[in-house]
């Protein structure tokens, strides 16, 4: 049984961070990549960052730079820090995690949360 919950989202101003949350309820070594995808109005899903427990960290173009990925073991949690947001990330925010390493495409993922919208406004 694999849960992922995010967290965190929200309303707020270009250049201001956000941190996302990821609460996962999974069996850590069935699964080996956890990712962050995005939805923004009218578009598809798209690939933002991901890490594999082997500690292959990977982000798409367009927030490298500005984001981080990072997990809690611990707390079973992965986290998104969104610094200096821009109004095109506004999206839905979804957590996701495969058994595949690396893996940067939707289709990849087995497992989605139910996703937190994150508006920026300008």
């Amino acid at each position: 049984q694999v849960t992922l919950k995010e967290s965190g989202g929200g309303l707020v101003q270009a250049g201001d961070s956000l941190r996302l949350s990821c609460a996962a309820s999974i069996d850590r070594f069935a699964l080996k990549t956890v990712a962050w995808f995005r939805q923004p109005p009218g578009k598809e899903r798209e690939f933002v960052a991901a890490f594999s427990w082997r500690d292959d960290i990977d982000y798409a173009d367009s927030v490298k730079g500005r984001f981080t990925i990072s997990r809690d073991n611990a707390k079973n949690t992965v986290y998104l820090q969104m610094n200096s947001v821009k109004p095109e990330d506004t999206a839905v925010y979804y957590c996701a995690t495969t058994a595949r390493w690396r893996a940067s495409v939707a289709a990849q993922y087995d497992y989605w949360g139910q996703g937190t919208q994150v508006t920026v406004s300008s």
